[in-house]
């Protein structure tokens, strides 16, 4: 999406442990309103790019902004613009649903009674309203991911990070999630969603960047990196293809600098 710009930008980021490197000189600008899919095969860099970018992790050299905001620097301004939705929901058990959320949006200083109506809202939305009020104890996987979307939208970020958001979602709710991100990004947030199911990032994507071993060896729209590699098959023999090649993709495949 050219002349629009970055909501997320990457900056020669660096993750190590020890000798180790997890993340390999990551630069990347995603505009508002792109939905990007970031994929990769197992230990390739993924959570914890992620996690980077919801200030989770400090990196150990570069830097992530949000909305013009480095996350490593004011953490706290940056956040007022994202929200992250994580592979694994938690709660607190001993809340409900409802006061947990309520809580989210003190934290987020929502006014009570606008609070009240967008918890209301999403959670019909969700169609959760029927255990709201129940201790999170109680929940499955999949209602305790219901909530943690709810809170994750409370102050319409203008940027939503989900780490594989589909988990322990049936059809009829993982399709509910679909349409709300493709929505959302209609409407001009910007996200950035990692997931290992190719069919969903195949439907929803704009754009596409795959990280190998903490670099980012592909990225462009599902054209583009077709096109590039002389491959009309599915994204996902696409994905195997570039993933298992031992030499690294061509310089075609290669993502452009960050200026």
């Amino acid at each position: 999406m050219p002349g629009l710009r970055p909501m997320i930008s990457f900056h020669n980021l660096v993750k190590r442990y020890g000798e180790k490197t997890v993340v390999d000189q990551l630069s990347l600008d995603i505009p508002e309103g792109e939905f990007f899919s970031f994929l990769g095969p197992n230990g390739a860099g993924k959570t914890t790019t992620i996690k980077i970018l919801a200030g989770l992790l400090l990196p150990t050299s570069g830097d992530v902004r949000v909305n013009g905001i480095s996350v490593q620097g004011d953490y706290r301004q940056a956040k007022q613009h994202l929200s992250y939705i994580p592979d694994q929901p938690y709660l607190y058990d001993k809340l409900t649903g409802r006061e947990f959320l309520e809580f989210v949006g003190n934290l987020y200083g929502l006014d009570p009674r606008d609070g009240e109506r967008k918890i209301g809202e999403l959670l019909e939305f969700f169609e959760a309203t029927d255990y709201a009020d129940e201790l999170a104890e109680s929940y499955s996987h999949g209602m305790k991911q219901k909530v943690v979307f709810t809170a994750a939208l409370l102050h319409d970020p203008k940027v939503i990070v989900l780490d594989e958001p589909m988990v322990g979602l049936d059809p009829k709710s993982a399709r509910l999630v679909k349409n709300l991100l493709r929505e959302r990004a209609r409407q001009g947030a910007t996200v950035f969603m990692s997931t290992h199911t190719l069919s969903v990032a195949e439907e929803l994507a704009d754009r596409i960047g795959i990280i190998q071993k903490g670099r980012l060896i592909a990225c462009g729209s599902q054209k583009e990196l077709r096109g590039a590699a002389s491959f009309s098959g599915w994204l996902e023999d696409l994905f195997l293809e570039l993933t298992e090649e031992e030499e690294g993709p061509s310089e075609a495949l290669k993502p452009p600098a960050v200026a």
